[in-house]
């Protein structure tokens, strides 16, 4: 009985590991479009609940109905991209975040929504300049961070030593954090790219990058000073 109960719990828990992250992909997934379509589900307002909703209007939204506006959000989003690379559509985005920047509470939102926008856009090559270890949360124990800033001209003179911005992102969302500003003395840079940085923070510390150690021993590699 022992034996077989072994043989069980090693066929179940291998089956677990093969099936678990399917389940937990589908989960994500079923409530990312769950809560995208609460949104754009929105757009389906000119059609008649009847046709839409379940019950006759007083349910949820039919499924393939959810799908058709989530369609119409991408083309309308392709359209107004399409639309900011001539003058008219530039100068319609303008009045429109001028209108915005003028009504009060809503300008704050959608001003710092905006930066945060900018700052991970792909117009730019990263938000992220470098993957490094830190001491945090406290002495002896280290976790993975990213660059943002190279110096923080006032932090630096009033703690009287070179300073730099982090962002040390929590797991397994990353977009989530806190922004640390630590001496540059205190850093230890990683040799991985910060694409593999966000994976091992999002794999939560499951996908290790490789590294092959040196053929000779190196000195721990310190952030060169920013130039003048």
């Amino acid at each position: 009985m022992k034996t077989q109960f072994q043989r069980w719990r090693g066929n179940f828990l291998t089956g677990l590991a093969v099936v678990l992250p399917a389940v937990i992909t589908l989960a994500i997934v079923r409530w990312v479009f769950g809560t995208v379509s609460s949104i754009t589900d929105l757009l389906l307002f000119f059609l008649p609940r009847a046709l839409t909703h379940e019950h006759e209007g007083d349910g949820p939204m039919f499924w393939y109905w959810s799908l058709a506006a989530l369609a119409l959000t991408v083309l309308l989003v392709t359209i107004i991209g399409r639309a900011t690379r001539n003058y008219l559509g530039r100068r319609i985005i303008e009045i429109v975040d001028l209108w915005i920047s003028q009504v009060p509470l809503m300008n704050k939102i959608y001003g710092t929504i905006k930066q945060v926008n900018q700052a991970f856009s792909s117009s730019k090559k990263s938000a992220f300049k470098q993957v490094v270890l830190i001491e945090y949360p406290r002495k002896g124990v280290y976790t993975v961070a990213f660059i943002t800033s190279e110096n923080h001209p006032e932090a630096s003179a009033r703690l009287g030593t070179d300073t730099v911005g982090v962002f040390v992102p929590t797991t397994p969302n990353p977009t989530g954090g806190f922004l640390l500003i630590v001496p540059r003395t205190e850093i230890i840079p990683l040799g991985m790219s910060v694409a593999d940085g966000i994976k091992y923070v999002i794999s939560l510390g499951s996908v290790v990058p490789g590294y092959e150690l040196p053929s000779i021993p190196v000195e721990p590699a310190t952030l060169p000073a920013p130039p003048p």
